[in-house]
């Protein structure tokens, strides 16, 4: 998957925008961020790991624990803010159908309950 890819996935979801956030592009629902695309934090540690394409996610901390076990290689909680959801996303690692799942669990984190009810 590519940066691209997850901005198609994330703008389809209901009354989703984009926008800057620190000069990355973000996307919200009700001006909250739920995905971000770029590095965030620490860019040794992504060379380290051999992640090329990030993205960050708000996930609820039970879904962030669940997915980070099912996909080692592509999803982990952040450094300094994992245990409030935030999440590391390798694109490159991860298939559509997954992507689609940790973005939907994400925008359901934020968006207000009207619109999560449709989802």
């Amino acid at each position: 998957m590519t940066g691209d890819d997850l901005r198609r996935i994330a703008l389809g979801l209901p009354e989703t925008y984009e926008d800057l956030h620190r000069r990355r592009p973000a996307f919200r629902v009700n001006k909250k961020i739920f995905a971000m695309l770029g590095v965030t934090g620490n860019a040794s540690l992504f060379t380290s790991l051999g992640w090329d394409t990030v993205a960050v996610v708000k996930l609820d901390r039970e879904d962030q624990l669940n997915l980070a076990a099912g996909h080692p290689d592509a999803i982990q909680p952040t450094e300094t803010y994992g245990h409030h959801g935030w999440t590391y996303v390798r694109l490159e690692a991860i298939d559509e159908a997954t992507l689609t799942t940790v973005l939907r669990l994400a925008w359901t984190d934020v968006a207000p309950k009207r619109l999560s009810r449709v989802m």
